[in-house]
Formats: C-alpha cells, sequence, structure tokens
C-alpha cells in the first residue's frame, strides 16, 4: 500500500521537480507517524516543503493507509 502512494506522490510531485526518497509508517511512543521524505536537485527550502504538503495531504487522505490516526510529517532529504 505504501508503495502505491509513494507512486501516486512522486506523481504528483514531478511537475515541481520534487521526488519522494523515503517513505515510511513508523510508531514513536504513542503516536504514529507518516514520514514523507523528499528531495530536489539544489535542495527544498521550507516554503517548498509547505507546497508539497498541501499537494500530499489530500492523496495520503483518499489512500486512507492506515486505520488509527496518525501524523503527516513531510521532510526534506538531509544533505550531508
Amino acid at each position: 500500500m505504501l508503495e502505491d502512494l509513494r507512486g501516486a506522490i512522486d506523481k504528483a510531485l514531478s511537475e515541481k521537480e520534487i521526488m519522494v526518497t523515503d517513505i515510511f509508517l513508523e510508531k514513536k511512543g504513542k503516536y504514529t507517524f507518516l514520514t514523507v521524505e523528499l528531495d530536489k536537485v539544489g535542495g527544498i527550502d521550507l516554503d517548498g516543503i509547505v507546497m508539497a504538503t498541501n499537494i500530499i495531504n489530500p492523496i495520503v487522505d483518499e489512500y486512507d493507509i492506515c486505520d488509527n490516526e496518525y501524523i503527516l510529517d513531510v521532510i526534506s532529504k538531509e544533505r550531508g
């Protein structure tokens, strides 16, 4: 299911030249996080993350990947 979601997000972000580098569902303490890690040539600034989150959120809602509540966490790939 996550691979299908990843494909849909990749497709939606491709025109913005943003790619999904990882996506995972993880429980941390009492919270569950759906983390979507993004990358772009030259990096992604905060405005880019906000724009991507606005695109990703309805896609995630459509796929309904988890029965429980979760926090959507959209992050930029770390450069090192």
